[in-house]
């Protein structure tokens, strides 16, 4: 059974870190680009980091430098480490992965989120 579990959300004070994580079970872990998105609502889905199943990463602009995402594919686990917490990174935040071949998008599965709150 496909299944990623996000875990590490919660409440914490405007400047504070949190890590969040991804346990990813029933698939190929290692060979799935993953994503963080954040939904707040009324709004669109955004994407947060990603990490391709070859180790590169990227951010949204607004979390360059503060957000960092890693993976660890022997625990079939991929983090985001989010330092310096503004109150607009309030959100649910999403776990995506996605197979691709030769660019196409393959298989993909979605966590069912965990709830981020920056707020003093």
């Amino acid at each position: 059974q496909v299944q990623l579990e996000e875990s590490g959300g919660g409440l914490v004070q405007p400047g504070g870190s949190l890590r969040l994580s991804c346990a990813a079970t029933g698939f190929m872990f290692s060979r799935y680009d993953i994503s963080w998105y954040r939904q707040t609502p009324g709004k669109e889905r955004e994407l947060v980091a990603h990490i391709t199943s070859a180790g590169n990463r990227n951010y949204a602009d607004s979390v360059n430098g503060r957000f960092t995402i890693a993976r660890d594919n022997a625990q079939n686990t991929v983090y985001l480490q989010m330092n310096s917490l503004k109150p607009e990174d309030t959100a649910v935040y999403y776990c995506y992965a996605a197979r691709y071949y030769s660019g196409l998008k393959g298989s993909n599965y979605w966590g069912q989120g965990t709830q981020v709150t920056v707020s003093s």
